[in-house]
Parts: C-alpha cells; structure tokens; sequence
C-alpha cells in the first residue's frame, strides 16, 4: 500500500513493513506518518518523517541499525550526544593544571617535565593513548640512555595523571594501570661528602667568605677616594650573604632546599632549639619537627642577628623575594673545593648518612627527613655499623638457647 494514500485513522497506528522486519510507520490521528526502527521488544528508534524519507531510505536505515545491534550496540546510546574527550595537552593546560597548583607543591616543574617528557603524546586525545604507547616510550629513553629511576619518576607522574582523568570521568578506567616501573638498583649507592670531602668544602665556604669582605674593603676604599657614600662593612656582619648559611642549615638539618628557602621566623623556635617544616611547604605534605643542633642553632641566631625583617621569610633575595636557586655560587663552591658529582640535595644525604653511621636509628632518621616510604630510608641502612650486626647476632642467642646457656668460646693458646 502507498504510504501517501493511507487515511487518516482516529487513534495512532502502525503498519509494519513486510519486507523489513523491524521497520514501522506510525500514522497519528495528525495526519503525521514517521518511520521507526523497532530493534528488540519495545525499543525502537525515531528514523524520520514520511514526507522527507522515503520508503527505500526507511529501509536502509533501519537494516544499518539492526546491523549494529545485532553486533552489540546500542541504537540509544550511539545516538547520544558523545563526550568531547581533551587531548593530552589539553588535560594538562586545563582541569590538570588547576588541580596540580592547589594539591602539589612542585606543580610547575611536574607539568613541564610531563609535557616534555611526553610531548609525542600531547595532540592525541586521552582515550587514544594506550599502554602500548607507554611502552614504545620507553623503549626509546632506554635508548637514549635515561636512568630507569628517572624513567619509572616520568612513569609515575603520567599514570598519576591518568589517575585523576578517571577520576573526573573523562576516562572509564586508567589505560596506563598495568605499566610496571622499570627495575632499579634498591641498594643504589648515596652520595654524601667523605672525610676529606667536607673540611675542603667548609674551607672553601670560608674563602669566599673572606674574599667578599676584601672585595667590600677594596670598593669602600675606591668610594671613599670619590667622596661617596660607603657600603656597609662585611666585617661587621657573620655572614656576608645567604649561602653559607644555607649550607650549613641544610647539612645540619637535613631540610631540602626548598623548605628552607619556604623556611619563616615563625617556624624557627630557637629558646627549644626546633625548626619547623610545615605541610604546606613540604614535600610530603606533611609537618615534621627537626631538632637544632648547636652549629644549626648558632647559624639561625647570627643570621637573625644581621636580618632587618624577622618577621617573614628566614632567607630572601635582594629584592626581598624568595629565592629560587642558589646554583651559580653553589657550582665554584665545589669547583674550589675539587668536589665533583655531588648536588645540592646529596647534602640531604649527608645529613642522613653521618647519623646512620652515628647509631641513630633508622626510624628516627625517617622522622627527621619526613620520609612517608620507610623503604627511602633504608637506602641509609648499611652505613649503621651496628644495624646487620644485630640482626646476625639473633643466631647466637638462638643457639645458646639450644645448648642450655652454655657459653661457647674460642680458645687461644
């Protein structure tokens, strides 16, 4: 029958198609005729008006849709509107950006380091990137001659990543769950100054000291020739500048770099001798409490002393700011003390290593350098000379438990 002769009934109507199972037209009392798709019991799909689509049109339509639902796929929802999902580098300009800056510390430096270290990824939309592209990644940085550990750090930023765009729904389920870190060395060696190492480098700390007060001297002279105003002495001061006392501080404390140019007065107890790292600038997240030792208290006192604020920052630069880096003295510091290789966080690991191989014991050491991962503070383990030696030493107590008490002893003569 002609779809345009059919009349007009007094209440809906559907004619179904003989050559099409699934295929309907709806004729209402309007005198509007639409064609559907009925796909399984009770559920169909609008295709379109009678008088735009035509007969065979209706037909192709409506097989295309019980194709795809005979594989599996739901009419409803591939008709619905679909999410517009943000390339890599999208996600972190945008939502990952925001969140970064309110809940990590270093957020700056993690999205430059991701974005550098990913940048192959960055134009490709988040659920176009697999676990398999992670691993083709990684094969070219061992190629490169990347560090495993920082290989599995860039790892580990990403998967976090990835972790909050699950959370946020943009993903169903993280793709990169299953990529295990690279193998490392967990007993890799610490770096921290030696015996001859530390007297050379506080000797030349000393130098510059006193090569910035004749260099002041000699420019007082020179002003003073001219009749111009002269610049405070060095010689009336401790300190000529911020970075002996950094050194010391972070040596003596253990405190990273960061912490102590985050450090204020108001965290500085120096009646009970405490420093305070707060969670708000440590790296952790979390308040530690470090005890002063007598050259670390006496650093705080002289340079409190020679400060025209102590009511903000401990230390700022010359336009009264945090600082940012202290590299460029830093770097002839241990070129004038012939120290390669070492960093300006290895002095964190002198600070550890010097009490490990004090008999401080490793809790408390974790305690002190707020490690949340106890197993970062292993690595410290084999400097305690006494550390091994008591585990082994739980053999002969088990054996002379054997024996009765009997004391075994090895005879000379």
């Amino acid at each position: 029958m002609a779809v345009d002769k059919l009349t007009t009934p007094t209440t809906k109507i559907d004619y179904r198609d003989t050559r099409l199972k699934g295929l309907v037209l709806r004729v209402m009392p309007s005198g509007t005729k639409s064609y559907y798709c009925e796909y399984a019991r009770g559920k169909r799909v609008w295709l379109g008006r009678a008088d735009v689509l035509g007969v065979s049109e209706a037909r192709e339509s409506a097989r295309a849709i019980l194709a795809d639902f005979y594989r599996g796929i739901d009419p409803i929802e591939a008709r619905k509107p679909k999410a517009v999902i943000p390339t890599y580098r999208e996600f972190l300009d945008g939502d990952y950006a925001a969140w970064a800056k309110s809940n990590q510390k270093a957020h700056e430096q993690n999205l430059k380091r991701l974005a550098t270290a990913f940048k192959t990824l960055l134009d490709r939309p988040l659920d176009k990137i697999t676990g398999l592209d992670i691993e083709r990644w990684r094969a070219v940085q061992v190629e490169r001659g990347l560090s495993n550990q920082t290989i599995n750090r860039d790892l580990a930023s990403i998967k976090a990543s990835f972790n909050r765009a699950v959370d946020w729904g943009l993903l169903i389920a993280n793709p990169l769950a299953k990529i295990k870190k690279s193998r490392v060395d967990d007993c890799m060696k610490v770096r921290f100054l030696s015996e001859a190492e530390e007297p050379r480098l506080r000797a030349a700390i000393e130098a510059r000291e006193e090569r910035r007060r004749v260099e002041r001297d000699s420019a007082n002279r020179w002003r003073a020739e001219r009749g111009y105003v002269l610049l405070p002495s060095l010689r009336d001061f401790v300190f000529t500048d911020h970075v002996k006392p950094l050194i010391l501080l972070s040596m003596n404390t253990g405190c990273r770099r960061g912490e102590l140019f985050d450090l204020t007065w108001s965290n500085v107890d120096l009646d009970r001798r405490i420093l305070t790292v707060t969670g708000a600038t440590a790296k952790s997240r979390r308040t530690r409490h470090i005890p002063l030792n007598r050259e670390a208290t006496a650093v705080l006192l002289n340079w409190r002393a020679q400060c025209e604020d102590t009511s903000g920052l401990v230390f700022v630069n010359e336009q009264g700011e945090r600082f940012d880096r202290v590299n460029s003295s830093w770097r002839r510091l241990l070129k004038d003390a012939e120290i390669t290789a070492f960093r300006w966080h290895d002095m964190r690991h002198h600070f550890a290593s010097r009490l490990a191989m004090g008999g401080v014991d490793l809790n408390t050491i974790r305690e002190l350098l707020g490690h949340s991962d106890y197993a970062m503070t292993l690595r410290y383990a084999h400097l305690a000379p006494e550390f091994k030696l008591k585990a082994v030493e739980v053999l002969d107590g088990a054996r002379e438990t054997a024996r009765g008490g009997n004391n075994v002893v090895a005879l000379v003569g």
